[in-house]
This record gives C-alpha cells, sequence and structure tokens, in this order.
C-alpha cells in the first residue's frame, strides 16, 4: 500500500503544477491567460483558442498520468507542452536587462524557462523510463500504461 501511495505521490508531484493550479488560473483569470497569449500570437481568436487548448492538455493530459491511463503518451504530450510554452513564454534572450549578476527581469525568466525545460525532462522520464528499452516501449505502443499501481505477484520471483 505504501508503494501504490509513494507512485500517486510523485506523480502528483510532477503534475501538481498544471492540475489543479495551472488550469484553474486560466479558469479564473481567462481575460489576463489571453492577454499574456495575446503577446506571443496577436490574434485574440488565436490566442483564446491557444489557452483553451492548454487548459484541455493540462488537465486531460495531467488526469491521465495520475489515473496512470496511456500515462506514458500523457507525459511525452506535458514535456512537449512544457518546451513549446518555454519558448513562447519565457523568451529571456528577448528581454533588455538579461545579465547574470545584479537585478535583472531577464534572469528571472531564464530561470522560468529553465523550470519549464526541467519539468519535459520530468515528464520524459515518465514517457521512456531511465533506459533503452523504456525508449523502444514506447515507440511500439505509444498508448501503453506504464501500471504505475500494480504490485508484482509475489510468486513472479521479483
Amino acid at each position: 500500500m505504501l508503494s501504490i501511495l509513494v507512485a500517486l505521490g510523485v506523480r502528483c508531484l510532477l503534475v501538481g503544477l498544471f492540475l489543479p493550479f495551472s488550469a484553474m488560473d486560466k479558469i479564473l483569470n481567462f481575460k489576463a491567460a489571453i492577454h499574456q497569449s495575446s503577446q506571443a500570437v496577436p490574434n485574440p481568436v488565436l490566442a483564446t483558442i491557444l489557452i483553451a487548448g492548454g487548459f484541455g492538455i493540462e488537465v486531460i493530459m495531467s488526469a491521465a498520468i495520475l489515473m496512470g491511463m496511456a500515462d506514458r503518451l500523457a507525459a511525452f504530450v506535458l514535456a512537449g507542452y512544457c518546451i513549446v510554452t518555454a519558448l513562447l513564454w519565457k523568451q529571456f534572450w528577448k528581454t533588455r536587462d538579461f545579465r547574470l549578476k545584479g537585478k535583472s527581469n531577464g534572469r528571472d525568466v531564464f530561470w522560468d524557462f529553465l523550470k519549464n525545460i526541467a519539468l519535459a525532462g520530468g515528464f520524459l522520464l515518465l514517457t521512456f523510463g531511465t533506459d533503452a528499452v523504456g525508449v523502444q516501449r514506447f515507440v511500439h505502443d505509444p498508448l501503453a500504461s506504464s501500471n504505475p499501481y500494480a504490485l508484482p505477484d509475489a510468486n513472479d520471483g521479483r
């Protein structure tokens, strides 16, 4: 039972940024989210579609990871989402005051960029595991679950 709780806890930590926090923020601050999206995509209709799509990705993929249903594919999608959002909204290279020492808004954006990239790495670990066999397994059957809450049978020798 403890093993199952730890597996669930680790998954909760991984998706906690998205479900519930970022998804809820998109609901509670929808206009602000669209305004932020409009900075990368000037078309307001497309900005709204991106926010709605992001909400769907955050909720559906996070739920799939928590339930262990097609969780590898869901983690792969969330990894891509983290990378895309880093590239679209964490553009530290465009800030005028990016510097490594002293006060710098650009450095703050740089850390946010790196956090998104690191989170993508965590999702890719869930997608592929820690070895080449996991990569082959995902390529062979991307919709397969990792069965995160299954305990081995006491008689199978593990």
